[in-house]
């Protein structure tokens, strides 16, 4: 953002009244703040890359079904001086929205200004860090909160399964009238600094983005300007943070956890989880079932729960709420199972972390595992490669086999010195199973050419919406 006209500084009640503009409307931060905007009245277009290049066109044509004005992404649909432009900060500056914007003098923002302006003017905002878990631990806030009569607004990075409807297929967004704003916010770029929360969610500090040192003051700072923090218990760089913070709540499965689960009560199935909650605080424990799987999942339920609570919702109605929560697309979203018994899971696992709880989830159950991961970059790569390698070596078992294809890549200039060859190497050296595969179509035919009856596929990456399809057209062909 070298050279474009500053940020405007907005009175919450202009946001609905100005034109806005998206560059990137379709991307997984983009999309639910335009649908906020456009749900409060706002007029609202964009353009994207992905619908130029014909990704995707069932989004795109959802959008403009809304009313939302596309446009090619060469600049012809910024018009006006008047227009807002929203682009992320790493778009660059000879993209023609870009050049365009900054030759009429329209004011630029980034998606974290933007969304920070819509949440601190919320009466009550509930904001969702750390390095995994965000998404699902946003859906599940606002499930409980939706649940509960507050009608709360809800800006999710993932489509929330519990508000899918006919009219609403890419549901990332949910636009209320009650007085919360939940909101996952992001560290990777520094912008979680933008957010003034009641309650803060800490879900854990671990690498994704950036160095640790980086993300103990990002996320030490984050707490401590909230009303009430709610900290993972079982993550020890989360808890050498709590001091920063004025009032806390903790939750996990460790004895010191204020909501927690009883000793010996999980009970883990394929598709779902359940376990005896515990509040410490007032000694009272309640029947807590999931409809999603995974010891992860259970952790983020209980940081739904204490944040909740710390929101004014009673623990028993927020425990009974998650009862129904469906989950979220793309978050160990099963596709289907073949008939031949092999069973194709699409998954946003794309760190070290996410990686891990989802092979985790897997290898509760027998039977061979083959994981396809498609990195999310080659920046990633270089950050976290080798964290990355000995989790999909490690958390394997003998027999199961990883299958990387090249790094995700739309364009733009990218050092690639690191890239997927270099990851299936350190997995090997780590003794796990693993083939660089360049190509991701060629994957595919990998994939079918090896499996066998009762394997279990998972697909993880993120960044790529196009990742959901590539897991239905594997299920396809084995069917």
């Amino acid at each position: 953002m070298t050279d474009a006209a500053p940020p405007p500084s907005l009175d919450p009640n202009e946001l609905a009244t100005r034109e806005w503009f998206f560059c990137g409307i379709g991307g997984s931060g983009m999309l639910p703040l335009a649908l906020i905007l456009r749900g409060m009245g706002a007029k609202v277009a964009g353009s994207d890359r992905s619908r130029d290049q014909g990704r995707t066109p069932e989004k795109f044509g959802w959008l403009e079904s809304l009313g939302f004005a596309l446009f090619p992404q060469d600049g012809s649909g910024i018009t006006s001086a008047e227009q807002i432009l929203v682009a992320s900060a790493a778009v660059e500056d000879t993209v023609p929205e870009v050049v365009r914007a900054k030759a009429l003098g329209c004011s630029r923002m980034s998606r974290a200004q933007l969304l920070s302006a819509l949440f601190n003017a919320a009466p009550q905002g509930i904001a969702v860090g750390g390095t995994s878990g965000k998404s699902t631990v946003t859906g599940m806030i606002g499930w409980i909160l939706t649940g509960a009569g507050r009608d709360p607004t809800i800006m999710n990075g993932a489509v929330m399964k519990n508000f899918v409807a006919p009219d609403a297929p890419f549901a990332s967004a949910r636009v209320g009238h009650g007085p919360a704003f939940v909101s996952e916010v992001d560290e990777s770029d520094g912008s979680i600094a933008l957010y003034d929360p009641e309650v803060a969610v800490l879900n854990n500090v671990s690498l994704d983005h950036k160095s640790l040192e980086e993300l103990r003051a990002l996320f030490g700072n984050f707490i401590a300007r909230a009303k009430v923090a709610v900290i993972n218990a079982d993550d020890a760089e989360s808890m050498d943070l709590i001091g920063q913070a004025s009032h806390a709540v903790t939750f996990g499965f460790g004895a010191d956890a204020q909501i927690s689960v009883e000793e010996g009560s999980i009970s883990e199935g394929p598709t779902s989880i359940s376990a005896r909650m515990l509040d410490r605080r007032d000694g009272s424990s309640h029947a807590l079932t999931l409809q999603v799987p995974g010891r992860h999942n259970l952790s983020n339920a209980l940081a739904a729960i204490a944040a909740t609570s710390a929101a004014g919702i009673p623990v028993d109605e927020a425990v009974a709420q998650l009862a129904g929560f469906a989950g979220l697309a793309r978050r160990f979203d099963i596709v289907g199972t073949s008939a031949s018994g092999v069973t194709v899971i699409d998954d946003f696992g794309h760190n070290p972390e996410k990686v891990a709880a989802t092979l985790a989830t897997l290898k509760v159950h027998p039977g061979r595992v083959i994981a396809f991961f498609q990195p999310h970059g080659y920046g990633p790569l270089r950050q976290m490669g080798h964290e990355l390698a000995e989790v999909l070596a490690t958390r394997l078992s003998p027999g199961d086999i990883t299958i990387l294809c090249d790094p995700v890549y739309f364009g733009g200039t990218v050092d690639r010195s690191v890239g997927s060859e270099q990851i299936v190497t350190m997995i090997r050296e780590h003794g796990g199973i693993a083939e660089h595969v360049p190509s991701r179509a060629d994957c595919a035919d990998r994939i079918v050419e090896i499996v066998r009856p009762g394997d279990r596929i998972v697909v993880m990456g993120a960044r790529d919406d196009t990742l959901a399809r590539f897991a239905r057209d594997i299920l396809d062909r084995l069917s």
